[in-house]
């Protein structure tokens, strides 16, 4: 039951893989169990972002509150665009990857509508951009001597 736990942490905004993986770690996980469920439970909203992203705004205009707190994510969202613009899909990956407050996948996601990128090509450097993010999160917490560096 703890598996699901590193997976619905890992899949929430905000949170995402960042607070999954030391969780799963906490919780008992080996190291390359604890990546591979925060991978997954990272990735397991971006299809549905990606796809729903539009009908979803749709429905929150009608919600003062939701359209607010939209409007001051996209607004952030906006002045990070750049790094996207110019290096395209390895951005978006490299945007994912940095482990940051106002990165990740689901403000990849957002970024990805709001570029009007292809859904396929977003999704695949998004996981790619997870994948980074796990190793980055991954190696302070296991330490290098896990890897065999030290």
């Amino acid at each position: 039951m703890e598996f699901l736990y590193v997976i619905l942490i890992s899949a929430m905004p905000i949170l995402e893989l960042r607070a999954g993986l030391p969780v799963a770690i906490y919780l008992g996980f080996r190291p390359a169990e604890a990546y591979m469920l925060s991978v997954f439970g990272n990735f397991l909203p971006v299809l549905f972002l990606l796809i729903l992203l539009e009908r979803l705004l749709i429905i929150a205009k009608k919600f003062k509150t939701i359209w607010k707190f939209y409007d001051i994510i996209s607004k952030r969202v906006e002045t990070r665009r750049k790094i996207v613009e110019k290096f395209g899909y390895f951005g978006l990956a490299l945007f994912v990857a940095i482990p940051l407050p106002g990165t990740g996948a689901w403000t990849g996601c957002l970024l990805s509508f709001l570029l009007r990128l292809n859904i396929l090509k977003s999704s695949v450097a998004i996981f790619i951009g997870i994948l980074i993010a796990g190793l980055i999160v991954l190696i302070p917490i296991i330490g290098l001597d896990f890897l065999g560096l030290i």
